[in-house]
């Protein structure tokens, strides 16, 4: 292993809001990796620092080309240099958008459960969330393409959150299911967001398919928010990209985040990206790989040690979607309960909605050694109700 990743790095005292906690608590909630970020961005930015001025930031020609020949690349898309737009976030993006795409009381359609925040970009511009709840077999989950339409046909649904790989159960959507959104949305005039920025953390033999790539109506109908911040840990630096292939939509989207001032870079968030894309791939390959094999220590840990607990089947993200429901105790109260007894911080499902109230949350993106004292943690927890 080239780079090392079992090496345990103090967070605290860093203002970090993950590590924002009590001495004897261990935080595995927030979507926060605890590796050090590629060693080829961090020498960006020391070159970037070194230069001592930081003043106002354009975005270069080198930017559109990271972000395209990365997909090229890794998922046999092209992305032209138009279709792109600097982001300060894809949340920035997505509460950005939602309040140009649509008006006060109309409904957004997102697929539960889901990330939370996409309840905020939607509640918080007085627009109505509508929620298409994914169907769960016991391990993992699919789409209730029935259920879907009824909600894209209802007249007052404008706009659909996608969350492409989903947040927080790790599915990736294949080429099929995602043509049939694209289909369902054009047939009902509904404009679809997707957020991809999970989309570079998967498992062996499992590869996102971009939205936008799998046919003329999904490419037209859509807006894809990208970004390499999960995947190289470098949320901090506020980096993202919003790709709109239909020019009449682009302009739309480029004037709503004008107007909110969130599509200008910092000093140093125009050479991370450009370094991540286009130095950082042996690095994240070699993440990749211990990710999964943090997730298949803890499913391996779970079943072994904590049974009445599953471990839902993850194909994407660093989280767990844990399966609490034989426990017969909310996950709300669940993860408090852990939290006083053990220290052990992990998300109640409880905010994604859907069947979220019978799971937790559990970022598994830290060195092993910081796996186990969280499991052992998770199992004491458990064993103590």
């Amino acid at each position: 292993m080239i780079y090392d990743f079992d090496r345990v790095i103090e967070r605290k005292g860093t203002n970090s809001l993950k590590w924002n906690v009590s001495e004897n608590e261990l935080p595995m909630w927030v979507a926060d990796m605890d590796f050090q970020t590629a060693p080829e961005i961090i020498e960006a930015l020391q070159k970037r620092t070194a230069h001592g001025i930081f003043g106002y930031t354009d975005v270069p020609t080198e930017w559109y080309e990271a972000y395209i020949n990365w997909w090229k690349k890794r998922y046999s898309y092209t992305m032209k240099d138009d279709w792109l737009m600097f982001c300060t976030g894809v949340v920035p993006a997505i509460s950005s958008i939602v309040r140009k795409l649509t008006t006060p009381a109309e409904k957004v359609l997102i697929q539960t459960p889901v990330y939370n925040i996409f309840y905020n970009s939607i509640l918080n511009n007085g627009r109505v969330v509508l929620e298409n709840p994914l169907s769960y077999d016991g391990a993992e989950y699919s789409i209730d393409f029935e259920d879907l339409e009824t909600k894209l046909a209802d007249t007052q649904t404008t706009l659909m959150i996608l969350c492409n790989p989903q947040n927080p159960v790790g599915k990736i959507w294949n080429k099929e299911e995602l043509s049939q959104f694209g289909e369902l949305c054009k047939k009902y005039h509904v404009t679809v967001i997707s957020d991809e920025i999970h989309c570079d953390i998967t498992s062996p033999h499992c590869k996102y398919v971009p939205f936008a790539s799998v046919s003329e109506t999904c490419r037209e109908i859509s807006v894809t928010c990208i970004a390499p911040t999960k995947a190289f840990n470098i949320a901090g630096l506020q980096t993202s990209a919003i790709s709109v292939p239909n020019e009449a939509l682009r302009n739309r989207v480029n004037r709503s985040i004008n107007t909110d001032e969130v599509a200008e870079p910092n000093a140093f968030a125009v050479d991370a990206a450009i370094a991540a894309f286009t130095k950082g791939e042996p690095w994240l390959d070699e993440l990749n790989r211990y990710i999964y094999d943090n997730k298949c220590f803890a499913a391996d840990f779970i079943a072994s040690e904590i049974p009445r607990v599953k471990a839902s089947v993850s194909q994407s993200t660093y989280l767990m979607w844990l399966d609490c429901m034989g426990l017969n105790i909310s996950s709300a109260e669940l993860a408090a309960e852990i939290r006083k007894t053990t220290g052990l911080y992990v998300s109640s499902g409880t905010v994604y909605g859907g069947n979220g109230n019978g799971f937790l949350r559990m970022n598994i993106a830290c060195p092993r050694s910081r796996l186990n004292d969280g499991l052992e943690r998770l199992k004491k927890g458990i064993l103590s109700l």
